[in-house]
């Protein structure tokens, strides 16, 4: 039993090996293998993405939506030719257009890298460093607090109830006197 092709024209990194008794992901049962389609192992680092829809989360909605009736603006009473206002729109258009193309070909690789990195830095103490101290600071506090606990119940406790009990035989009364 060989199993099949690792590269696939569908995107797929490699199919479930397939045996005489059946794919190892699904049973041999014929009436579970015609309700359950075989599916092959996705790569996660090579996942679909949207080539139209480049911000299906929204991060930018509210900061980089510039367009030129955001930048520059005439006025009633003060217009420029409309030619020249049809040049400067299509001149402001096409730049940011086309520098950002420019930028992103140029810094894009490098700036996925950094962030890239960053981000594996940031994940790497999170998961090793951070969630590790705060359980261990939660499980040392745990003990703390049950010993801080019985100190409370064993010498407050009572000092506390001697002081209510004194206490609790005094009466006030107030008289307003004419």
């Amino acid at each position: 039993s060989r199993p099949r092709s690792l590269f696939l024209p569908q995107g797929f990194l490699y199919t479930a090996p397939v045996r005489e008794q059946g794919n190892i992901y699904k049973p041999n049962n014929k009436m579970m293998a015609d309700e359950l389609s075989e599916k092959a192992v996705h790569d996660v680092h090579t996942k679909e993405i949207d080539l139209v829809n480049r911000d299906p989360k929204h991060l930018n909605d509210d900061v980089v939506k510039i367009d030129f009736e955001d930048v520059i603006a005439e006025p009633e009473g003060t217009h420029s030719f409309d030619g020249i206002w049809k040049a400067s729109f299509t001149t402001f258009t096409v730049t940011k257009y086309w520098f950002y193309r420019l930028l992103s070909a140029i810094f894009g690789i490098p700036m996925a890298l950094i962030w890239g990195i960053y981000f594996a830095i940031l994940s790497f103490l999170h998961i090793w460093a951070v969630v590790p101290c705060i359980r261990s600071y939660l499980i040392e506090i745990q003990c703390i607090s049950r010993v801080y606990s019985i100190c409370i119940h064993t010498f407050c406790d009572p000092l506390f109830e001697a002081i209510g009990k004194m206490f609790s035989s005094i009466r006030f009364t107030v008289r307003k006197e004419i």
